[in-house]
């Protein structure tokens, strides 16, 4: 399988593309010790360099240490991957996707978790981020900033002056403000 492979806004982090679904959800892996349902994850934990896995349906952004270049690292590690995928090795299992609607969820609630899988999630997609809903309570919105968007420079601008206007301007009497956490 052809993984083919790009900058992000956050220089330690490169997106792998590849060009087809290989998961139904997306997750977060900040440490070797959070891979045991991503067998792909832990296989570039593997590697010593590797700072966090960040997994998107049909993408993987890679953080890594500061020690080591990207030019280095990029061509075989598509490679890699690619050969994880072409094997039939699962990449995840069993994960709950954080954005899903629940029964006890408000009708808020349920309104700001589509917003953000069909308008936000997609955007941040481009970039090998991913946002996640956290909570909202007392008109704030606070969610998780993943993938490439963690620890990324501009992630405050994309925060303030992109996600957070957005949800305004759809929910101007219920969000005052949103919070990255």
């Amino acid at each position: 399988m052809k993984v083919t492979f790009e900058p992000t806004p956050n220089p330690a982090t490169m997106k792998f593309n590849f060009h087809q679904k290989i998961s139904t959800q997306s997750a977060e892996f900040p440490n070797v010790g959070s891979t045991e349902r991503s067998p792909l994850a832990a296989k570039v934990f593997g590697f010593p360099w590797t700072a966090s896995v960040f997994i998107g349906e049909d993408f993987v952004t890679i953080t890594k240490q500061d020690w080591v270049d990207w030019d280095v690292l990029s061509t075989p590690l598509a490679g890699l991957l690619g050969e994880h995928i072409e094997s039939g090795l699962p990449v995840m299992m069993d994960l709950i996707a954080a954005n899903d609607e629940s029964e006890t969820d408000s009708e808020i609630v349920k309104r700001i978790k589509r917003t953000l899988e069909t308008e936000i999630k997609p955007v941040v997609a481009l970039d090998g981020g991913d946002i996640v809903f956290a909570k909202y309570e007392d008109k704030n919105l606070y969610i998780h900033m993943r993938g490439a968007c963690a620890g990324c420079p501009s992630s405050q601008a994309t925060l303030k002056d992109g996600i957070e206007v957005r949800f305004k301007q759809l929910f101007p009497d219920e969000i005052n403000e949103v919070i990255s956490v």
